[in-house]
């Protein structure tokens, strides 16, 4: 078996090996180790050959190399043990995937460490178990799209018990096993405090997602006359680094083009109640920003502003508000999502007017055109089928599109079908918190409107995952289900985590399967 030896004299990363090159290393690993070796994983570079698979449920690293090499490899921690290639004597270091070993991974490997998306098209996949990120490789291979495999809100991370140095290495371990060598993204997602930021950008984080939503002043809109003047001479003008009368003299009258013949225009009460809505979100925003600056010195990231989870839609002329104000203040954005017209309920399709719809995305998405360009983010992207295309077409290339539970509904419908038992302790978990955990999402299930589950065969189970009330009802509770304890026995969460490494491959397709339906609007290829 010689065709690992030529492979360790590379000092930069090959392309990807064919699997028939691939195929008989994995072989030779896997019969070294006892583990299965994941093909698409064998990767040769920094003068040394490298695979991930799967031993006793345990994923681990797998590292061939000269023993006298110099090679960064050998900073990995694990254990060594001699592998013997013809006439030769190779080490082998058989590695844990932890989170030392993926901070080395990251410094030899750069498609394992994350990247900048940039103006190209992107798509953010969440991860709420950590298992997902092969899957949703094979979902965006070939698509053109930027994968942003790292994706969790720190809401997400405190309700599954994940930190942001975990979120970050199952993407990394995740990528490599799937053997995705094109980049990838990582995306603090939501960040509400200057903690959050702190605690996302040590942990490497590329992308920062600022949600100010608890800033802005919803009652806005129905300000008029003195009391509309009053609130706007209130606004903590000192953080907005400006006067009420210089934010006039700065904006009032602006024009931006909507179209060849649409333009808007900031006359002084739309330019005051925008202020009045948004001002201090864009204040603590710039703040968030600058202390990303700080933390982060001359290392690029992105940075997104959102305010999709807020109760009241996003105006065109409250968009351009919102950008010029950044950007007055300093703040360059790679995208921003607003809050759209509709109801964007977790896990379920779009609910609203579709040709209404298309008009705000349309011009929304001019304004980004006309004052970046940067990209529009569509927020609680998950299985909103019925308006990918208005979006896509709208958009263009400045899109980028985030989700999350679906796959967590993923990971339930493979345990429904292959360990029933397993999913009805998770339903009923779940139907029992419904009504404290729906509090901080927008939903509209209602438990009443679902079959009794003792009278769903196990045949049926997985059909749940088509109805609207119990999509909702399992995608909100996934907290109360990944941090239940179970006093001396083992937890929901280690046991829907085996159950999917039982049945890997059923999972894979399974995400595969529902995000293709996600992305394929999206594609460039």
């Amino acid at each position: 078996m010689t065709e690992i030896v030529p492979l360790l004299d590379a000092s930069e990363w090959l392309p990807p090996l064919p699997v028939r090159d691939a195929q008989p290393i994995a072989e030779m690993v896997s019969e070294c180790t006892g583990a299965a070796v994941y093909v698409r994983s064998v990767a040769a570079g920094a003068k040394a050959v490298w695979a991930v698979g799967r031993r006793k449920g345990e994923l681990l690293l797998f590292v061939v190399h000269d023993p006298d090499a110099k090679t960064p490899a050998k900073r990995l921690k694990g254990e060594e043990r001699t592998l013997t290639v013809g006439d030769r004597a190779l080490t082998l270091r058989v590695c844990p995937t932890d989170h030392a070993n993926a901070v080395e991974l990251r410094k030899v490997a750069p498609f394992a460490s994350p990247i900048q998306a940039g103006p190209r098209r992107s798509f953010g996949f969440g991860d709420r178990l950590g298992n997902a990120t092969p899957g949703h490789c094979r979902a965006v291979n070939g698509t053109g799209l930027f994968p942003v495999l790292a994706q969790q809100s720190m809401r997400e991370m405190a309700r599954s018990g994940r930190t942001p140095e975990q979120v970050l290495d199952s993407a990394s371990w995740g990528a490599f096993q799937a053997g995705l060598r094109t980049g990838f993204g990582a995306d603090a997602d939501h960040l509400k405090t200057l903690e959050d930021v702190d605690l996302t950008a040590a942990a490497g984080f590329v992308m920062f997602t600022a949600d100010p939503g608890d800033h802005v002043d919803g009652g806005a809109d129905r300000l008029n006359g003195p009391d509309l003047q009053t609130r706007f001479e209130a606004l903590p003008w000192s953080d907005l680094r400006t006067t009420s009368q210089d934010l006039l003299r700065e904006h009032e009258g602006r024009t931006v083009p909507l179209g060849e013949s649409e333009e808007l225009s900031l006359d002084r009460g739309a330019l005051m109640r925008a202020a009045v809505k948004y001002g201090k979100a864009v204040a603590h925003a710039a703040g968030m920003y600058r202390r990303l600056k700080r933390r982060l010195r001359k290392r690029a990231f992105e940075f997104e502003m959102s305010v999709d989870e807020t109760d009241t839609p996003t105006a065109p002329a409250e968009h351009a508000f919102v950008t010029l104000e950044l950007r007055r203040l300093g703040v360059t954005v790679a995208s921003l999502a607003p809050r759209f017209v509709g109801r964007f309920e977790k896990g379920v399709d779009y609910q609203g007017d579709l040709d209404e719809f298309a008009r705000c995305v349309r011009q929304h998405a001019a304004v980004a055109r006309a004052l970046g360009p940067y990209k529009l983010s569509i927020h609680s992207g998950s299985d909103k089928f019925s308006i990918y295309p208005v979006i896509a077409e709208a958009a263009g290339d400045l899109v980028h599109v985030k989700t999350a539970g679906t796959s967590y509904l993923e990971a339930l419908r493979v345990t429904a079908a292959a360990e029933p038992e397993l999913f009805r302790e998770v339903m009923g978990l779940a139907l029992e918190r419904y009504d404290s955990d729906k509090r901080s999402y927008h939903v509209s299930a209602r438990p009443d409107r679902l079959p009794e589950m003792a009278a769903v065969s196990d045949a049926g189970l997985p059909e749940l995952l088509e109805s609207f009330d119990a999509r909702q009802i399992l995608h909100v509770t996934y907290g109360s289900v990944l941090t239940a304890e179970a006093a001396g026995q083992p937890t929901l969460k280690s046991r829907l985590l085996a159950a999917l490494d039982r049945n890997e491959e059923l999972y894979a397709d399974a995400l595969y399967r529902h995000l293709s339906r996600h992305v394929d609007p999206f594609r460039t290829e």
